[in-house]
């Protein structure tokens, strides 16, 4: 009997988070991967890989917050993954939170490049719930967290 390799979720709003979800895509070769966005399509080059698009939300519009959980709680409990994995915003942060609920999934939160002077306010409400909490600048890093890794630009 072979073994099941292990199912990676890769969470990310569109834009830039997903930019950088995808640099960091090497990492899932040996994975079963499964990818969550804001993207309405998935990138061709994805496939044969399974592809959600989720809606996209803010903090002020609690209508589509309400409907990216409910459409969040189906994927994980479709997809039951081992891993999950987000370079932000609010879709990787409730991908996390409802992944360590319904699962217990190893969590990874890659907070922005974009950020270069603090943790963003999804990055900061993740941090109880990510099994690694990295930040992409080194002078971000502290001791007990968040973590340097390096860059994924």
């Amino acid at each position: 009997m072979g073994s099941r390799l292990r199912k990676v979720m890769a969470v990310a709003s569109g834009g830039g988070h997903w930019v950088e979800l995808r640099r960091v895509m090497p990492a899932f070769a040996d994975c079963e991967t499964v990818y969550v966005s804001t993207e309405p399509v998935a990138d061709a080059d994805l496939a044969p890989a399974r592809y959600y698009a989720v809606t996209n939300v803010t903090r002020r519009d609690r209508l589509s917050f309400v409907r990216i959980v409910a459409e969040l709680v189906r994927i994980v409990r479709r997809e039951r993954p081992d891993v999950v994995v987000s370079t932000g915003a609010a879709p990787g942060m409730l991908a996390i939170a409802i992944a360590k609920l319904f699962c217990r999934s190893r969590t990874v939160w890659i907070d922005t490049v974009a950020h270069t002077e603090g943790m963003t306010l999804s990055g900061r409400l993740v941090r109880p719930l990510a099994d690694a909490w990295l930040v992409q600048w080194p002078h971000l890093a502290k001791p007990g967290g968040p973590e340097y890794w390096g860059s994924v630009l």
